[in-house]
């Protein structure tokens, strides 16, 4: 190499994208399948379990047995599930279903924070808690 010439400087890293809408929904519909599908292979899983353990089984309608089911409280879906359990494994798919749309309204809530867009952010956080609010409620019950 002659030493005239100058060597060529190192390539920049390409800068990161900026957050604008057609990203934003681009990771939110991502997001959305995903968690929709993760959930579906859970309540899969959990239904062949369930199966595998249980499809031999005779139901009996006639008599009713009213059981408080662990399976109504986080912690006894989660304990459940641990245990591998099939009806376990499903509520906890159920859950992964119900955490999607949560989901993408925190990260809309952090998007549009980033973006700056206050207004929005206000909005989602507002969504965000009538929604908090709904799933507790639904939980006293």
């Amino acid at each position: 190499m002659n030493s005239t010439q100058n060597p060529q400087p190192p390539a920049s890293p390409q800068p990161a994208p900026k957050w604008n809408d057609q990203r934003i929904e681009l990771i939110i519909g991502h997001l959305l399948r995903s968690g929709v599908l993760l959930s579906a292979a859970v309540v899969i899983f959990g239904g062949i379990v369930y199966l595998v353990r249980h499809g031999h089984s005779i139901a009996d309608y006639r008599i009713f047995h009213g059981d408080i089911s662990p399976l109504r409280t986080l912690p006894g879906i989660f304990h459940s599930t641990l245990e591998f359990s099939g009806r376990g494994i499903i509520q906890f798919g159920l859950l992964l279903l119900i955490a999607t749309p949560i989901a993408r309204v925190i990260f809309s809530a952090v998007a549009f924070a980033i973006e700056r867009d206050y207004l929005y952010v206000a909005f989602t956080l507002a969504v965000l808690a009538v929604l908090a609010c709904s799933l507790a409620g639904a939980a006293l019950h």
